[in-house]
């Protein structure tokens, strides 16, 4: 397999990744962009498509789904190379200055600069042990299309803004849901269980399941506090493991070995490997999407002038471009 050749290899897909491969294609860059999920998106994708964002600049709200759509479709023109479902490996610097990624699958990504956007780097959801015997076959840790759940019996199990959110998003198409709480304090933000308090979501709390029972599928669950419940589809929301896996071996200064510490320019210790959006670390940051938004144009321009030092850092306003085609 030949590699891909490219100017710019996005390590991450989610809403930061996808914008910046919409910038170097402004630019004038080549970009490839891998992830691991075999989907666009990241977490946003993956956790909340359904879920209204109301924090982008000039969308009073978005949904995660339809703000990815728009992503993509922003940056379609410029024919980013998209390597999903493949994880993001080794790193090597040949002599001729160009990086070589392997990913998970074997296929090598040759690209002059980097920029990673891996958000928290893998998420992998802590498992329910009670239930992993229907994973597939009624349990879920992700909730894609609240639709698969109409007319169902729903129990989420967490108490964290996932669980929450799933749980008021699930209720209105749901024959019946109920939410179980191994605590008596949820941790999901205020305003949130103020809403599922007044909703028709049935509360459980100070209880964890203990027990799945069905067939082929799901049929019912059983708690710690002798109750059954009728269930034919359970939705795990009891966080994320995340790691930044083989990033930890490529040299890159870590914060809480979580982070990719940056400076200004989004520049990491290596020289032509940037990082933008959650990953990126530095004093008075704020995670946000909108934040990295701006972080990953600051890597993208600066990227440019690493690749051609007689570049101009600042790209000229997009409205005295033309289209793109």
């Amino acid at each position: 397999m030949n590699p891909i050749d490219t100017d710019v290899l996005i390590i991450g897909a989610g809403p930061v990744g996808l914008f910046g491969a919409y910038y170097a294609g402004v630019r004038g860059l080549r970009t490839a962009v891998v992830d691991s999920l075999n989907q666009v998106g990241g977490q946003v994708s993956a956790m909340y498509p359904e879920k209204q964002i109301y924090d982008i600049a000039g969308l009073p709200a978005v949904s995660g789904r339809r703000l990815i759509a728009n992503l993509v479709e922003q940056a379609a023109p410029y024919d980013p190379v998209y390597v999903l479902g493949e994880e993001a490996q080794r790193l090597e610097r040949p002599p001729g200055g160009r990086f070589v990624v392997k990913t998970s699958a074997g296929t090598e990504i040759a690209a002059r600069a980097v920029i990673v956007t891996g958000g928290i780097g893998t998420f992998t959801p802590r498992p329910l042990p009670a239930g992993e015997e229907f994973l597939g076959r009624g349990l879920d840790y992700f909730v894609p299309d609240s639709a698969d759940y109409t007319g169902r019996d729903v129990v989420v199990v967490g108490g964290g803004d996932s669980a929450v959110d799933w749980a008021l998003m699930l209720h209105p198409v749901a024959r019946s849901v109920t939410l179980v709480h191994r605590r008596a304090a949820f941790r999901a933000h205020h305003a949130s269980v103020e809403r599922l308090k007044t909703s028709p979501v049935e509360i459980i709390t100070d209880a964890q399941v203990t027990g799945t029972v069905g067939g082929d599928r799901l049929e019912r669950i059983e708690l710690s506090t002798g109750i059954t419940l009728p269930c034919q589809r359970l939705v795990a929301a009891l966080g994320f493991i995340a790691d930044l896996g083989p990033l930890r071996e490529w040299g890159l200064d870590l914060h809480d070995n979580r982070h990719l510490v940056v400076d200004s320019a989004m520049r990491t210790n290596v020289p032509g490997i940037f990082a933008a959006g959650d990953i990126a670390d530095y004093g008075g940051k704020v995670r946000l999407i909108a934040t990295g938004f701006g972080e990953v144009a600051t890597a993208v321009n600066n990227a440019a002038v690493h690749l051609d030092p007689a570049a101009q850092l600042f790209p000229g306003h997009s409205t005295d471009q033309p289209a793109p085609a």
